[in-house]
This record gives structure tokens, sequence and C-alpha cells, in this order.
């Protein structure tokens, strides 16, 4: 990866031997490995048994998810948070796993909509929900450097499965809490 990153600093005209960039091709690999680590990461060992029984069948939510990912278009960041709840159905999740879950799947490239379907198919094939929803808010680099070049501008996107989908009031509630 480091050749590349020599290779494309060059293609922009610069002299990747001067004294600001010699290292750079090596600084940016590490990056690009760090930004993109969820690749190499598997749910099991992420969870690691933190699922347990539970006779709560109230919504849990943990809300305020910073999550940091690169567009797969452009390869430019995209930043925010995400909000996941569920209602048990006998089991829950270690509290610490679902923060996990949002960062694996962020550190990849990946599109916001995506991302968004992915959290909530995992938590839900994870501990078999009542009900699942994500939403997340995000601002995206592509949008702010480049292109229509609109600093203010946010993304949310929403995924509701079971309860959330089904019953108004539970994803209402769900929108509220997030809110608050």
């Amino acid at each position: 990866m480091e050749e590349h990153y020599r290779a494309i600093i060059e293609a922009i005209g610069e002299d990747v031997t001067r004294e600001g960039l010699a290292k750079t091709p090596h600084r940016a690999a590490k990056a690009m490995a760090f930004l993109t680590q969820g690749y190499g990461q598997n749910l099991e060992t992420i969870i690691n048994g933190a699922i347990f029984p539970s006779d709560n069948s109230e919504m849990v939510i943990v809300k305020d998810i910073e999550l940091y990912s690169l567009c797969e278009h452009h390869l430019l960041p995209f930043f925010g948070r995400a909000h996941v709840a569920y209602i048990p159905d006998g089991r829950v999740i270690g509290l610490s796993k679902i923060p996990r879950i949002v960062d694996m799947y962020a550190r990849r490239l990946q599109i916001q909509e995506n991302l968004t379907q992915q959290i909530g198919h995992c938590v839900q094939s994870t501990i078999g929900a009542k009900g699942v929803a994500v939403v997340i808010e995000a601002r995206h680099m592509c949008a702010m450097m480049r292109g229509v070049e609109k600093q203010n501008s946010s993304l949310t996107t929403s995924y509701m499965f079971g309860a959330f989908r089904d019953d108004p009031r539970t994803r209402q509630e769900f929108l509220t809490l997030v809110k608050n």
C-alpha cells in the first residue's frame, strides 16, 4: 500500500522525497489500514459471549455512538452518531458490544445507507430481538469539501425492524428518546 501512496503523491506533482512527505506513504498506509480495520474483524470475537438471559421486554437504547467511516465512492470521511435500540426477546447483549458492532461496520468502505442496515441486521441476527431500530446522522466530507460543497448538510438514515416497523407507538417512543 505504501508504494501506491507514493505513486499517488508523485502523480499529483509532489516530490515524495521532500522532508514533509518522506514518511507520508508509510503513515498513509498505516492510517488506511486503521480506518478499514473492520474487514479484519469478526462478530464472534467482538461479541465474545456477552449475550445474557433477561426478562426485560422494554426498549434498550444505546445512543450517540460516535462513528467514523470512509465513503466508498470518494474515499473521503463521513462521521456522525448512531443510535441503536432493540426490544429483547429473552436475551440482551453487553453494553459495549453495540458500539463495537457500529465500529466494525463503519471501519469499512461504506455508504451510510448500507451501514445503517448492516448494523440493524447484525443486532437482530445476534440476539433475535423483537425489534431493532438504528438511526445514523452523519456529515460527509465528499459533500462538504467537493461536489456540492455544502458545509452544513447532513444525512440521516434509519432502519426499523419488527416492533419498530410494525408499531407506530414503539417507533415514536424510540425517535422521541433519541431526540432528547
